[in-house]
Protein backbone atom coordinates (compact mmCIF):
# COMPACT_ATOMS: atom_id res chain seq x y z
CA UNK A 1 0.00 0.00 0.00
CA UNK A 2 2.83 2.35 0.91
CA UNK A 3 4.51 1.64 -2.43
CA UNK A 4 1.29 2.48 -4.26
CA UNK A 5 0.93 5.74 -2.35
CA UNK A 6 4.56 6.61 -2.97
CA UNK A 7 4.18 5.91 -6.68
CA UNK A 8 1.01 7.97 -6.81
CA UNK A 9 2.78 10.83 -5.03
CA UNK A 10 5.69 10.67 -7.45
CA UNK A 11 3.34 10.66 -10.41
CA UNK A 12 1.41 13.59 -9.00
CA UNK A 13 4.63 15.51 -8.43
CA UNK A 14 5.78 14.75 -11.96
CA UNK A 15 2.54 15.92 -13.54
CA UNK A 16 2.47 19.00 -11.30
CA UNK A 17 6.00 19.79 -12.47
CA UNK A 18 4.98 19.26 -16.09
CA UNK A 19 1.94 21.48 -15.65
CA UNK A 20 4.06 24.28 -14.22
CA UNK A 21 6.61 23.66 -16.95
CA UNK A 22 4.23 24.57 -19.75
CA UNK A 23 1.63 27.28 -19.10
CA UNK A 24 -0.65 27.44 -22.11
CA UNK A 25 -4.30 27.71 -23.16
CA UNK A 26 -6.49 24.71 -22.43
CA UNK A 27 -9.53 23.33 -24.32
CA UNK A 28 -12.81 25.07 -23.43
CA UNK A 29 -10.96 27.56 -21.24
CA UNK A 30 -13.18 30.44 -20.12
CA UNK A 31 -10.89 32.16 -17.62
CA UNK A 32 -7.39 33.57 -17.66
CA UNK A 33 -4.24 31.50 -17.70
CA UNK A 34 -2.63 31.13 -14.25
CA UNK A 35 -0.94 34.41 -13.32
CA UNK A 36 2.85 34.36 -13.51
CA UNK A 37 3.44 38.02 -12.58
CA UNK A 38 2.19 40.45 -9.97
CA UNK A 39 0.47 42.55 -12.62
CA UNK A 40 -1.46 39.56 -13.94
CA UNK A 41 -2.53 38.73 -10.39
CA UNK A 42 -3.95 42.25 -10.11
CA UNK A 43 -5.70 41.89 -13.46
CA UNK A 44 -7.27 38.58 -12.37
CA UNK A 45 -8.41 40.17 -9.10
CA UNK A 46 -9.90 43.16 -10.91
CA UNK A 47 -11.80 40.86 -13.28
CA UNK A 48 -13.37 39.04 -10.33
CA UNK A 49 -14.01 42.33 -8.54
CA UNK A 50 -15.92 43.85 -11.46
CA UNK A 51 -18.14 40.76 -11.67
CA UNK A 52 -19.64 41.79 -8.30
CA UNK A 53 -21.02 44.82 -10.14
CA UNK A 54 -21.67 43.36 -13.59
CA UNK A 55 -23.70 40.33 -12.48
CA UNK A 56 -26.11 42.17 -10.12
CA UNK A 57 -26.62 45.01 -12.62
CA UNK A 58 -27.32 42.54 -15.43
CA UNK A 59 -29.82 40.63 -13.26
CA UNK A 60 -31.47 43.86 -12.13
CA UNK A 61 -31.95 45.04 -15.70
CA UNK A 62 -33.35 41.62 -16.65
CA UNK A 63 -35.80 41.71 -13.75
CA UNK A 64 -36.92 45.24 -14.63
CA UNK A 65 -37.43 44.27 -18.25
CA UNK A 66 -39.51 41.24 -17.30
CA UNK A 67 -41.52 43.32 -14.82
CA UNK A 68 -42.26 45.97 -17.44
CA UNK A 69 -43.18 43.35 -20.04
CA UNK A 70 -45.61 41.62 -17.70
CA UNK A 71 -46.94 44.55 -15.66
CA UNK A 72 -47.46 47.03 -18.49
CA UNK A 73 -48.53 44.74 -21.32
CA UNK A 74 -51.75 45.73 -23.08
CA UNK A 75 -53.80 42.89 -21.59
CA UNK A 76 -52.89 43.75 -17.99
CA UNK A 77 -52.80 47.52 -18.43
CA UNK A 78 -55.40 48.60 -21.00
CA UNK A 79 -55.27 52.23 -19.81
CA UNK A 80 -51.60 53.29 -19.84
CA UNK A 81 -50.28 55.69 -17.22
CA UNK A 82 -49.69 59.31 -18.21
CA UNK A 83 -46.88 59.81 -15.69
CA UNK A 84 -44.14 61.87 -17.34
CA UNK A 85 -41.43 61.61 -14.68
CA UNK A 86 -40.58 60.47 -11.17
CA UNK A 87 -38.02 62.46 -9.21
CA UNK A 88 -37.02 59.61 -6.87
CA UNK A 89 -36.43 57.17 -9.73
CA UNK A 90 -34.41 59.76 -11.67
CA UNK A 91 -32.22 60.42 -8.62
CA UNK A 92 -31.68 56.69 -8.08
CA UNK A 93 -30.73 55.90 -11.69
CA UNK A 94 -28.35 58.88 -11.72
CA UNK A 95 -26.64 58.41 -8.35
CA UNK A 96 -26.54 54.59 -8.52
CA UNK A 97 -24.47 54.31 -11.73
CA UNK A 98 -22.16 57.13 -10.58
CA UNK A 99 -21.40 55.30 -7.32
CA UNK A 100 -20.88 52.00 -9.16
CA UNK A 101 -18.54 53.66 -11.68
CA UNK A 102 -16.51 55.23 -8.85
CA UNK A 103 -16.03 51.82 -7.21
CA UNK A 104 -14.82 50.47 -10.57
CA UNK A 105 -12.77 53.51 -11.63
CA UNK A 106 -10.56 53.81 -8.54
CA UNK A 107 -9.02 50.28 -8.68
CA UNK A 108 -8.97 50.54 -12.48
CA UNK A 109 -6.76 53.65 -12.35
CA UNK A 110 -4.58 52.00 -9.71
CA UNK A 111 -4.08 49.00 -11.99
CA UNK A 112 -3.26 51.20 -14.98
CA UNK A 113 -0.73 53.11 -12.89
CA UNK A 114 0.92 49.86 -11.79
CA UNK A 115 1.07 48.61 -15.39
CA UNK A 116 2.94 51.70 -16.58
CA UNK A 117 5.08 52.27 -13.47
CA UNK A 118 7.60 49.44 -12.95
CA UNK A 119 8.79 49.22 -9.36
CA UNK A 120 12.45 48.86 -10.35
CA UNK A 121 14.86 49.25 -13.22
CA UNK A 122 14.95 46.48 -15.80
CA UNK A 123 17.93 44.14 -15.64
CA UNK A 124 17.22 42.49 -19.00
CA UNK A 125 16.12 44.35 -22.14
CA UNK A 126 14.83 42.53 -25.21
CA UNK A 127 13.75 44.20 -28.43
CA UNK A 128 10.91 42.34 -30.16
CA UNK A 129 10.30 43.10 -33.83
CA UNK A 130 7.22 41.68 -35.48
CA UNK A 131 7.45 40.46 -39.07
CA UNK A 132 4.99 38.73 -41.36
CA UNK A 133 4.82 36.16 -39.69
CA UNK A 134 7.54 35.66 -37.10
CA UNK A 135 9.47 37.61 -34.48
CA UNK A 136 13.03 38.92 -34.27
CA UNK A 137 14.48 39.22 -30.76
CA UNK A 138 17.55 41.27 -29.86
CA UNK A 139 19.09 41.05 -26.39
CA UNK A 140 20.53 44.44 -25.59
CA UNK A 141 23.43 43.35 -23.41
CA UNK A 142 27.07 44.41 -23.37
CA UNK A 143 27.53 42.02 -26.28
CA UNK A 144 24.16 42.18 -28.08
CA UNK A 145 22.89 39.12 -29.88
CA UNK A 146 19.72 38.42 -31.82
CA UNK A 147 17.75 35.59 -33.36
CA UNK A 148 14.52 34.86 -35.17
CA UNK A 149 11.60 32.96 -33.67
CA UNK A 150 8.95 31.29 -35.82
CA UNK A 151 6.24 28.72 -35.30
CA UNK A 152 7.66 25.22 -34.97
CA UNK A 153 6.91 23.06 -38.00
CA UNK A 154 5.84 19.48 -37.31
CA UNK A 155 8.63 18.19 -39.51
CA UNK A 156 11.23 19.94 -37.30
CA UNK A 157 10.02 18.64 -33.94
CA UNK A 158 12.39 15.68 -33.77
CA UNK A 159 15.44 17.74 -34.71
CA UNK A 160 14.57 20.37 -32.11
CA UNK A 161 13.80 17.80 -29.41
CA UNK A 162 10.26 19.13 -29.04
CA UNK A 163 8.11 16.12 -29.81
CA UNK A 164 6.08 16.32 -26.58
CA UNK A 165 2.85 18.04 -27.65
CA UNK A 166 1.84 18.59 -24.03
CA UNK A 167 4.83 20.84 -23.50
CA UNK A 168 5.26 22.12 -27.05
CA UNK A 169 1.68 22.37 -28.38
CA UNK A 170 0.92 22.54 -32.06
CA UNK A 171 0.53 26.11 -33.42
CA UNK A 172 2.02 27.60 -30.22
CA UNK A 173 5.49 26.08 -29.95
CA UNK A 174 8.36 27.96 -31.61
CA UNK A 175 11.85 27.03 -32.74
CA UNK A 176 13.59 29.60 -30.51
CA UNK A 177 12.01 30.87 -27.29
CA UNK A 178 12.78 34.09 -25.47
CA UNK A 179 14.72 33.09 -22.36
CA UNK A 180 14.62 35.28 -19.24
CA UNK A 181 15.59 34.80 -15.58
CA UNK A 182 12.94 34.35 -12.88
CA UNK A 183 12.18 37.17 -10.41
CA UNK A 184 13.94 39.64 -12.70
CA UNK A 185 12.54 42.82 -14.21
CA UNK A 186 12.48 42.43 -18.00
CA UNK A 187 11.86 45.29 -20.43
CA UNK A 188 10.52 44.47 -23.89
CA UNK A 189 10.82 47.09 -26.62
CA UNK A 190 8.16 46.26 -29.20
CA UNK A 191 8.12 47.37 -32.83
CA UNK A 192 7.43 45.97 -36.30
CA UNK A 193 9.16 45.88 -39.68
CA UNK A 194 6.17 45.79 -42.03
CA UNK A 195 2.58 46.02 -40.72
CA UNK A 196 1.04 46.43 -37.28
CA UNK A 197 1.39 43.37 -35.04
CA UNK A 198 0.83 42.96 -31.30
CA UNK A 199 2.95 41.34 -28.61
CA UNK A 200 0.69 39.58 -26.09
CA UNK A 201 1.60 37.26 -23.23
CA UNK A 202 -1.57 36.43 -21.23
CA UNK A 203 0.11 34.84 -18.20
CA UNK A 204 2.24 37.97 -17.75
CA UNK A 205 -0.61 40.46 -18.21
CA UNK A 206 1.17 42.30 -21.03
CA UNK A 207 -0.07 43.27 -24.48
CA UNK A 208 0.97 46.11 -26.77
CA UNK A 209 0.92 46.94 -30.46
CA UNK A 210 4.01 46.53 -32.59
CA UNK A 211 3.93 49.53 -34.92
CA UNK A 212 6.44 50.13 -37.75
CA UNK A 213 8.62 53.14 -37.01
CA UNK A 214 7.56 53.29 -33.37
CA UNK A 215 8.77 51.55 -30.21
CA UNK A 216 6.36 50.65 -27.42
CA UNK A 217 7.70 49.55 -24.06
CA UNK A 218 6.29 46.89 -21.77
CA UNK A 219 7.77 45.10 -18.78
CA UNK A 220 7.20 42.02 -16.66
CA UNK A 221 8.69 40.19 -13.70
CA UNK A 222 7.87 36.49 -13.85
CA UNK A 223 7.51 34.81 -10.46
CA UNK A 224 7.47 31.22 -11.67
CA UNK A 225 9.82 29.26 -13.85
CA UNK A 226 8.17 27.66 -16.86
CA UNK A 227 7.33 27.94 -20.52
CA UNK A 228 4.66 30.50 -21.35
CA UNK A 229 2.83 31.04 -24.62
CA UNK A 230 1.29 34.07 -26.28
CA UNK A 231 0.42 35.15 -29.81
CA UNK A 232 0.31 38.12 -32.11
CA UNK A 233 -2.99 39.80 -31.23
CA UNK A 234 -3.39 42.22 -34.13
CA UNK A 235 -4.71 41.03 -37.48
CA UNK A 236 -1.60 41.25 -39.66
CA UNK A 237 -2.24 39.17 -42.75
CA UNK A 238 -3.04 35.67 -43.94
CA UNK A 239 -0.75 33.91 -41.44
CA UNK A 240 -1.70 36.02 -38.44
CA UNK A 241 -2.89 32.90 -36.60
CA UNK A 242 0.51 31.27 -37.03
CA UNK A 243 2.65 33.83 -35.22
CA UNK A 244 3.11 32.52 -31.66
CA UNK A 245 5.27 33.91 -28.88
CA UNK A 246 7.04 31.70 -26.34
CA UNK A 247 8.90 32.84 -23.23
CA UNK A 248 10.95 30.42 -21.15
CA UNK A 249 11.54 31.56 -17.57
CA UNK A 250 14.52 29.90 -15.91
CA UNK A 251 16.82 30.33 -12.92
CA UNK A 252 19.55 32.99 -12.91
CA UNK A 253 22.23 30.34 -13.32
CA UNK A 254 20.47 28.71 -16.26
CA UNK A 255 19.89 32.07 -17.92
CA UNK A 256 23.52 33.14 -17.60
CA UNK A 257 24.73 29.85 -19.07
CA UNK A 258 22.21 30.07 -21.92
CA UNK A 259 23.01 33.72 -22.74
CA UNK A 260 26.76 33.07 -22.78
CA UNK A 261 26.38 30.20 -25.27
CA UNK A 262 23.53 31.70 -27.30
CA UNK A 263 25.76 34.51 -28.55
CA UNK A 264 27.71 32.01 -30.68
CA UNK A 265 25.60 28.83 -30.72
CA UNK A 266 21.88 29.46 -30.23
CA UNK A 267 20.77 25.93 -31.16
CA UNK A 268 23.28 24.36 -28.80
CA UNK A 269 22.31 26.75 -26.01
CA UNK A 270 18.63 25.90 -26.41
CA UNK A 271 19.23 22.15 -26.37
CA UNK A 272 21.54 22.36 -23.36
CA UNK A 273 18.96 24.41 -21.47
CA UNK A 274 16.12 22.02 -22.37
CA UNK A 275 18.19 19.02 -21.27
CA UNK A 276 18.96 20.61 -17.92
CA UNK A 277 15.33 21.56 -17.31
CA UNK A 278 14.08 18.06 -18.16
CA UNK A 279 16.75 16.50 -15.94
CA UNK A 280 15.80 18.78 -13.04
CA UNK A 281 12.11 17.96 -13.48
CA UNK A 282 12.78 14.20 -13.39
CA UNK A 283 14.95 14.52 -10.28
CA UNK A 284 12.26 16.60 -8.54
CA UNK A 285 9.59 14.04 -9.46
CA UNK A 286 11.73 11.15 -8.23
CA UNK A 287 12.45 12.95 -4.96
CA UNK A 288 8.75 13.25 -4.19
Amino acid sequence: MKKILASAGAAAAFFATAAAYAAQPTPWQTGFQPAATGIMEQIAWFEQYTLWFIVPITLLVLVLLLYCILRFRAAANPVPSRTSHNTLIEVIWTVGPVVALLFIAVPSFQLLTAQYSPAEEAKVTVKATGNQWNWDYEYQTEEPFSFNSAMLADADRAAEGKEDLAVYPRLLAVDNEIVVPVDTMVRVLVTASDVIHAFAMPAFGVKTDAVPGRINEIWFKAKKEGLYYGQCSELCGKDHAFMPIAVRVVSDKQYEAWAAQAKTDLSGANKALMAEIESTAKVAAAGN
